[in-house]
C-alpha cells in the first residue's frame, strides 16, 4: 500500500523563483536521456572571459537568473541558467518532481559543465557555479566534484540543511512515505532516501576555490548558521550577510546580493577568507 503525506509548512520549504520573464536564448542539454532545457545570455559586445552557471531552488526555474544576468553579463560572463528536470512543476524539461532528485540534479549540472567545457569560445576560462537555495546545495556537491574545473563558487541562501531536515522529520527509512507532497509539490521517497546519509560539510569541502556565500540574517528556512558553518569548512570563502534579509531577496537586499557577486568576482576571489555584513 502506497503512503502519501501532505506538508503545508515546513522549515525546509523554499521559495518559488519569480515570475518575471528571462532574457536570453533558448539552449537545449542533453545529459544521456534527460533534456535540459535552459537559457543563454551573452555580453552584449560579445566578448565573453567565461561561463557562470545559474542554479534555481526547490519548485524554482531559470527565471530565478534575472536576479543577476546584468551582473554577470557586465563582468564579462555569459549566463546559462536553467530548469532542473522534475525540479519543479513549472520546469519545461520535465515537470514530474515525483522523480526529483538532489544527486541527479547534481549530475545534471555536471553535464551542464561539460556542454560549455566543449563547447567553441573562451567558456573554459572561467566556469562559475551559482546556486540558489537547493541549488545552492546542487552546486556545492557538484563543485566538489569538479574542483580542478570550477573557477569559483557562488552560493544564495544554501539549502545545506535539507539532510537535516527531511532526518529529523521521517526517523527512520520505514516513516518515509511513497509521496510527499510539500506547497503542492508531490516528491518521491527517493528524494529522501538518498540524501538520509550525505555528511553535506565533508563532502561540500572537497572544493577548494573561493567560495562567496550570501545569507540573510532573519532567515526562517535555512537559518544562518549552516552558512557560517560552510564558511568554517571552506578553505577560502567569503560569507556576506544582509541584515533583516529572509529565504528570498527583495529588490533592495537582491542589489545587495549583487554587490556581494561583483566584488567577488572582481577581486574577492583573491583576498583571504572575510566574513562581511551590510546594512540596509
Amino acid at each position: 500500500m502506497t503512503k502519501t503525506i501532505r506538508i503545508a509548512s515546513l522549515s525546509l520549504a523554499f521559495l518559488i523563483a519569480g515570475t518575471s520573464r528571462a532574457v536570453g536564448e533558448d539552449l537545449w542539454i542533453k545529459n544521456g536521456e534527460r533534456d535540459i532545457y535552459g537559457i543563454v545570455a551573452a555580453p552584449a559586445d560579445g566578448n565573453s572571459k567565461g561561463v557562470a552557471i545559474i542554479s534555481h531552488g526547490f519548485n524554482g526555474t531559470h527565471k530565478f537568473a534575472k536576479d543577476y544576468i546584468d551582473t554577470l553579463n557586465g563582468l564579462g560572463y555569459t549566463v546559462y541558467s536553467f530548469d532542473y528536470p522534475c525540479g519543479s512543476i513549472h520546469s519545461r524539461s520535465d515537470n514530474n518532481t515525483v522523480n526529483m532528485s538532489i544527486l541527479d540534479e547534481k549530475n545534471d549540472l555536471k553535464a551542464t559543465v561539460r556542454h560549455f567545457l566543449d563547447r567553441p569560445g573562451a567558456y573554459k576560462d572561467e566556469i562559475v557555479l551559482i546556486g540558489e537555495s537547493q541549488g545552492g546545495l546542487v552546486s556545492a556537491l557538484a563543485a566538489a566534484e569538479l574542483k580542478d574545473t570550477v573557477s569559483s563558487l557562488v552560493l544564495v541562501y544554501p539549502a545545506l540543511c535539507i539532510p537535516d531536515n527531511w532526518n529529523e522529520r521521517y526517523k527512520t527509512v520505514e516513516e518515509i512515505p511513497d509521496t510527499t507532497i510539500l506547497w503542492n509539490v508531490p516528491l518521491g521517497k527517493r528524494f529522501f532516501m538518498e540524501i538520509r546519509d550525505l555528511d553535506v560539510y565533508q563532502t561540500i569541502c572537497g572544493y577548494e576555490g573561493p567560495v562567496q556565500i550570501i545569507h540573510g540574517s532573519k532567515d526562517r528556512i535555512v537559518p544562518l548558521g549552516y552558512s557560517e558553518e560552510a564558511m568554517k569548512r571552506y578553505h577560502n570563502a567569503h560569507l556576506g550577510v544582509i541584515p533583516g534579509a529572509g529565504h528570498g531577496f527583495n529588490p533592495e537586499e537582491r542589489a545587495v546580493a549583487n554587490k556581494f557577486v561583483k566584488e567577488f568576482l572582481e577581486n574577492g576571489a583573491l583576498t583571504q577568507p572575510s566574513h562581511n555584513s551590510v546594512k540596509n
